[in-house]
């Protein structure tokens, strides 16, 4: 799972302190390798990976099978409640792709 994140946003802080918390995600992702992508600094090599990622800016999070492919139909911009998330990733795991 690919997370980007950047310290001026507010949608991202949220996540962080509300739904990457919460008991039930975290256990939920247990057996995911988590990667967070900081574009904080909104440089030409953050703008380029976003752009090649078809993204216009932070919060994102991308979810990648055992192959390195992302599953596009997983993607999430924007904040997203600890349950919300919970029932993404549960459905993303029922597909056996990760």
């Amino acid at each position: 799972m690919l997370d980007f994140y950047a310290d001026w946003c507010i949608a991202c802080k949220e996540l962080e302190a509300f739904t990457f918390t919460d008991q039930q995600v975290q256990t939920a992702l247990q057996n995911f390798v988590l990667i967070q992508s900081d574009v904080t600094a909104h440089n030409q090599h953050d703008q380029a990976l976003l752009e090649s990622l078809g993204l216009f800016g932070p919060p994102a999070v991308l979810f990648f099978d055992r192959n390195g492919q992302e599953n596009k139909n997983f993607r999430l911009v924007g904040f997203v409640e600890a349950e919300q998330f919970h029932a993404h990733v549960e459905r993303f795991k029922q597909t056996g792709l990760n």
